[in-house]
């Protein structure tokens, strides 16, 4: 009898991840970002088709770039250093138009009630400057957010035939079999608490 397929919609985001790989397939180190509020990942496609004869003659899949929209409650400055190859000089972090941020490769997790976890690895891309912005305090506190994007290519990955942009993995509760075998195809190095459970949610 075949296995019943899980329906069960993600309510929540944690875990991102990201580490520079370069022009390689291994991450000198990972970092963290907590406090993830929201991601988008958008993989477009569309459906090409050839004339003739005044019908199709042939259709083709055309995809175009990943991109990934992130919000955080807070980026610390020194990740903003790491993803975006800003130069500090005397206890002062700069932007400008000659900036060289590297190749990132970045893994989050969608989290679900029952403690399961389904994470997506996003093996090579870059990240692009965010916006600066700020308000004014009212009576009420309000706290702001900032948002990161990047886009991602297609890149060697161990085990896959094909160069791959986009990786999926699952684990149900406390397991993280999955999760490991994504750190290491997405990184090269193994997650910071491999083999360690994960905590269900609400635990």
């Amino acid at each position: 009898m075949a296995e019943e397929k899980n329906y069960r919609a993600s309510t929540g985001v944690d875990e991102f991840y990201y580490g520079k790989i370069g022009d390689g397939i291994v991450a000198t180190e990972i970092e963290r970002v907590k406090f993830l509020q929201n991601i988008n990942v958008e993989m477009p496609q569309e459906i090409v088709r050839a004339h003739g004869d005044n019908t199709t003659a042939e259709m083709a899949v055309s995809s175009g770039n990943v991109s990934v929209t992130s919000q955080f409650h807070k980026i610390p400055i020194e990740d903003k250093q790491k993803l975006l190859g800003w130069e500090t000089v005397e206890g002062l972090t700069a932007a400008g138009s000659e900036d060289n941020p590297e190749y990132q490769a970045v893994v989050f997790a969608k989290t679900y009630e029952d403690g399961s976890r389904e994470y997506v690895g996003l093996p090579k891309g870059l990240f692009t400057r965010p916006n600066v912005g700020g308000a004014t305090k009212g009576q009420t506190t309000e706290f702001s957010t900032e948002e990161i994007a990047a886009q991602f290519m297609d890149r060697k990955v161990d085990g896959f035939t094909k160069d791959k942009s986009v990786i999926f993995a699952a684990d149900g509760p406390t397991e993280t079999t999955n999760r490991d075998a994504l750190f290491l195809k997405v990184f090269g190095i193994a997650h910071p608490d491999a083999g360690t459970p994960t905590e269900p949610e609400g635990a």
